[in-house]
């Protein structure tokens, strides 16, 4: 069975899903023959590359909404978060382009296979959530995926190249011919899809029935 995730890494959503989804994952009881695989999805490819912009005035931006709302926006968020067993720390976030991200992750699922690249997309997702570390300049970029088991040489040879921009482009006309409109958004078996950070038993009870249709 094979489940396919489009998200972001600067979404706050996409990780909570990726936690709730590995939870209904544990308790499967064919988790062994589940393949996952990550694919592209930018919140904003419009973004300059090399710009960053402060999460809370992005958010008073897009939402109409005054800076002190949005700082309260991201400490709901925060709880949210801790509602899950993650450590988000938002205050002074930075968004910015992540198509750089999104190719490296690309490079962890040809190099290392889905367990290098659910490394790399852990690590991504906590350096930006948990750490403050930045996942928009390239230095950075390659420090938080080698220390996730990617080759350091080869992430910084991709990320001076053009390497995997289309495939990321095509990932994110993929979801919107899926119907995405936003992410999380899990697709099983291209029969069965999820979307947003539904809880555990939502993934379980899809799981079970994919599984269960793959097989009458």
């Amino acid at each position: 069975m094979r489940v396919e995730i489009w998200s972001d890494v600067i979404c706050p959503w996409c990780y909570i899903g990726k936690r709730q989804f590995e939870r209904a994952l544990d308790g499967f009881a064919h988790r062994d023959r589940v393949e996952v695989a990550y694919r592209a999805f930018q919140l904003d490819p419009s973004y300059p590359s090399g710009k960053t912009e402060d999460v809370a005035d992005m958010l008073a931006g897009k939402y109409g909404m005054t800076r002190d709302q949005a700082v309260e926006m991201n400490r709901q968020m925060e709880e949210r978060a801790a509602g899950v067993g993650l450590e988000y720390h938002l205050d002074g976030g930075q968004v910015g382009n992540t198509a750089d991200a999104h190719r490296l992750v690309r490079l962890a699922g040809e190099q290392g296979g889905q367990g290098v690249q659910d490394a790399v997309v852990e690590a991504l997702y906590k350096a930006h959530f948990t750490d403050g570390r930045s996942i928009f300049d390239r230095d950075s970029l390659v420090s938080v995926a080698a220390e996730a088991g990617l080759d350091p040489e080869a992430a910084r040879a991709t990320l001076a190249s053009s390497e995997f921009t289309d495939e990321v482009d095509a990932d994110q006309r993929e979801a919107q011919r899926l119907g995405a409109t936003g992410v999380p958004f899990f697709v099983v078996d291209r029969r069965y899809g999820v979307s947003g950070a539904q809880p555990a038993e939502a993934f379980t009870q899809v799981l079970d029935r994919a599984w269960a249709d793959a097989r009458s």
